[in-house]
């Protein structure tokens, strides 16, 4: 074993010490130096945004929504401001993201079945062969998307 007093180890170790500020300090100017993303609307949709008599709507069906709902009158999800920090409620999202995950309907990206593999890991161990067999056969399904322009046309 090489004694820490070798003073060799000692300016490797600075050097290496060096290496990881200097990166560091590169990807905190990367980062203060990234360009700006637009906004996805423009100065109209904003201030109309702003006003106190704009309408709250469910993310996922667009139904309106009172300021003091907790879920969505339209399609059941969990809608309110707060419902992922009150453990009653909380539950409810996470069955959501469970039941999205069973049925196929989210963003197939390798990052989200990673992830859906460790919530599932986490936090029903025993359980979760069924239900990572269940997200795998979910997999399987088309996603539900809009329509094409010929099936509207043809039901009309």
């Amino acid at each position: 074993m090489i004694a820490a007093s070798d003073p060799n180890m000692i300016i490797a170790g600075f050097a290496a010490g060096g290496l990881v500020l200097a990166v560091l300090w590169r990807f905190i100017v990367w980062i203060r130096d990234a360009p700006v993303t637009p906004d996805p609307w423009d100065a109209e949709v904003e201030q109309k945004l702003s006003e106190p008599d704009a309408v709250e709507v469910c993310p996922h069906c667009l139904t309106e929504q009172p300021p003091t709902a907790w879920f969505c009158k339209g399609c059941g999800r969990a809608t309110g401001p707060y419902n992922n920090l009150m453990p009653y409620l909380q539950v409810f999202s996470e069955g959501e993201v469970f039941r999205n995950g069973t049925s196929g309907q989210f963003r197939r990206r390798p990052f989200i079945l990673f992830g859906y593999f460790l919530i599932t890991v986490g936090t029903f161990p025993l359980l979760a062969p069924i239900y990572l067999l269940s997200l795998l056969l979910g997999l399987k399904r088309p996603l539900a998307g809009p329509e094409p322009a010929e099936e509207q046309n043809a039901r009309r």
